[in-house]
């Protein structure tokens, strides 16, 4: 054999042991067993903050990237319930202008069709960058922030800009800040002590943050060193960070309803437990949702036929085919049984209903066997952006803490 192609083939197989041995290598990690009336086990590993040498514990903080987007929809169920919000009128009506795809004028978009991926909005924009300042009407004003070959309502995307329009139109209806208005409409009333973004949280639990790292052990997300960040969202163009001059209904990305929930997976199981209760926390006796509400989150509104949308997340590094292919309202549904779906990390053919999380370097999920009343939540630091290795769609290390008992 030519010795450079031996070199070539030695190098690549060096590559994949090294790419498979940091996707089973976290920096930290932390599961939680649980059923309806309380958490049933407990595992941690590995370090909340490297430099300080803090150990984790299932009581740290950590931003639960998309994880979040299913809490928000809680939110939306709480004010749907109160008669604020139709989950099919056009968002138009309470955003205060007119939200259209250029490509197709004459069809509306509703929240329902937002909160399961179904506008025929794309990533593409990046409505990350929106400053303090900023506006999420201008994202939204970019073509690129639209799929051109799709009308709204019948092609399945995941995209994250969904729910920063969904918070929007939260604020537009309440006058509140969408960071307040989650806590007053879940987290408080769970007795939850988590928050979108920083500032509606104690310095005491900013500074247990798990930091977040990459591969490489380098530090990218929640470093805060014992202290709240000074600034708990995208500064303004000019630097600043006064969020008294922040106006409720004109940047709905802010505080990060996509993915900036940071939140503890003991208190992330009260989000679990709350919807095995089918809306009602056992442990504190809240009602914070009517049956009907749970069930209409959890019931199927796009399923894969192979040609209705895609399986993997576009505009992100994780590509992983199969991974979505099931999906109700602010959750998926796992175990689908069709060709091409790789969504069962359990193996064992249960639809769960939850959601999953990957963003600098996390990997997290909260999955719920509503037939059963268990759930499980883990998450992982130091992770690869890309779910690797796995026998599914998801990762080697998902793989196991799913299946562990």
């Amino acid at each position: 054999m030519n010795i450079g192609r031996m070199l070539r083939m030695c190098t690549g197989c060096l590559f994949f042991i090294a790419a498979a041995a940091r996707a089973d290598s976290p920096v930290a990690s932390v599961r939680i067993g649980f059923d309806r009336d309380g958490i049933t086990s407990v595992q941690a590993e590995g370090f909340a903050d490297k430099a300080a040498a803090r150990r984790i514990t299932a009581n740290d903080p950590v931003r639960v990237a998309s994880i979040s987007k299913l809490v928000t929809m809680l939110g939306v169920m709480r004010l749907v319930e109160a008669g604020k919000l139709d989950l099919d009128a056009d968002v138009s009506r309470y955003l205060g202008w007119k939200l259209r795809n250029p490509a197709f004028p004459n069809a509306p978009i509703t929240l329902r069709m937002l909160v399961s991926h179904r506008s025929s909005l794309t990533d593409a924009a990046g409505y990350w960058q929106t400053p303090l300042d900023g506006r999420l009407r201008d994202t939204l004003d970019n073509p690129r922030a639209w799929d051109s070959e799709h009308a709204p309502g019948t092609y399945f995307r995941y995209t994250n800009l969904n729910f920063p329009v969904v918070a929007q139109v939260a604020e537009r209806i309440t006058g509140e800040r969408f960071d307040r208005l989650m806590q007053r409409l879940v987290l408080a009333p769970l007795g939850i002590d988590g928050c979108f973004g920083w500032d509606t949280c104690g310095e005491a639990t900013a500074a247990r943050a798990a930091v977040q790292y990459d591969t490489d052990g380098k530090p990218i997300m929640d470093d805060n060193r014992g202290r709240k960040p000074s600034c708990p969202v995208r500064p303004a163009r000019n630097g600043g960070c006064d969020l008294s001059h922040y106006r409720p209904g004109e940047n709905g990305a802010l505080f990060g309803p996509q993915g900036g929930l940071r939140i503890s997976a003991v208190d992330l199981a009260r989000i679990g437990m709350l919807l095995l209760g089918d809306g009602t926390l056992a442990l504190n006796g809240v009602h914070l949702l009517k049956p009907a509400s749970v069930q209409a989150m959890a019931t199927p509104l796009w399923e894969y036929d192979g040609r209705n949308g895609l399986t993997y997340e576009e505009d992100s590094a994780d590509h992983q085919p199969g991974f979505f292919c099931r999906w109700g309202m602010g959750m998926q549904i796992l175990a689908t049984h069709g060709e091409n779906c790789r969504d069962d990390p359990f193996g064992d053919r249960v639809a769960r209903i939850g959601h999953s999380g990957t963003a600098y370097g996390l990997q997290a999920g909260m999955w719920l066997d509503r037939e059963r009343g268990t759930g499980v939540i883990w998450f992982a630091t130091g992770m690869p952006e890309e779910r690797v290795g796995g026998r599914s769609a998801f990762s080697v290390l998902e793989e196991k803490l799913a299946r562990e008992q």
